[in-house]
């Protein structure tokens, strides 16, 4: 059976990055897609671990090749997700994470119905304001345009088949493990993975 597609959505400065880096540490079953982007990197990301940064160009080679499942145009930047990489990942059984914002989201639905929305709140847009300034990584008018960002982006939490609210930081990350686990446990996957198991039981 193919694996599983999990997408995690938020507004900047949600926590998102934090909370599957915690996922993924604590569930080796389930891999994070690298999407490609045109930005450039932060100080402490490395090309094919946070993305595969790469041009404009590039970036503009590679949609005309129909190479991404979802590409987006946000703050500036294009992101793009591996159509290939996804596909691969999936017929081998494993559990893939996009981490996407809500345009990838919707893009993804339409080509694969049964993937699995999971969105991000912060408690409040003050939290939201208050963490984006703790990264001391953007200047303010940057900031501005992420929390007008922010708002548009949470207008589309209904769209999303589950809601974490990350305001403990650690009930949050037990909420998104749950999820992974839950999904994973629903009978139609149980019987597809399990079928011998059962039929010898029966």
């Amino acid at each position: 059976m193919s694996g599983n597609l999990f997408i995690v959505c938020a507004p900047s400065g949600a926590g998102k990055t934090s909370l599957v880096g915690e996922l993924l540490k604590a569930d080796a079953g389930i891999r994070l897609s690298v999407s490609y982007t045109t930005r450039d990197p932060r100080p402490g990301e490395a090309d094919g671990r946070e993305y595969h940064f790469v041009t404009q160009e590039k970036f503009a080679e590679m949609a005309r090749a129909g190479a991404f499942l979802e590409s987006a145009h946000v703050h500036g930047n294009y992101y793009g997700t591996s159509q290939h990489w996804i596909s691969e990942q999936r017929a081998a059984g494993a559990d893939i994470l996009l981490e996407i914002d809500w345009q990838g989201a919707a893009q993804v639905r339409k080509i694969i119905p049964d993937a699995v929305g999971i969105f991000i709140l912060p408690p409040s847009i003050g939290t939201l304001v208050s963490r984006l300034n703790k990264r001391a990584q953007d200047p303010p008018e940057v900031i501005a345009r992420r929390i007008t960002a922010a708002r548009e982006e949470i207008s589309h939490v209904s769209e999303f088949n589950y809601v974490i609210i990350n305001d403990k930081f650690d009930q949050a990350v037990l909420d998104l493990i749950g999820i992974v686990r839950a999904q994973r446990l629903l009978a139609a996957s149980q019987l597809a993975r399990h079928s011998d198991l059962i039929n010898r039981m029966i």
